[in-house]
């Protein structure tokens, strides 16, 4: 089994256990989300939301 069918086969098992998971962050793109992702590790989501207005 290669890397691509074992993420395959995580992200099949992740949508099963968590098929509507919130996600806290708000972005208009995955660009924005993607930052927000990476703010959100040094800061409160809170805090990352009012900042990416």
């Amino acid at each position: 089994m290669n890397e691509k069918q074992k993420a395959k086969i995580i992200i099949r098992t992740l949508n099963k256990i968590y098929p509507k998971a919130p996600v806290p962050l708000k972005s208009k793109n995955t660009f924005t989300l993607l930052i927000s992702v990476l703010l959100s590790a040094q800061c409160t989501d809170v805090n990352v939301n009012n900042v990416t207005k």
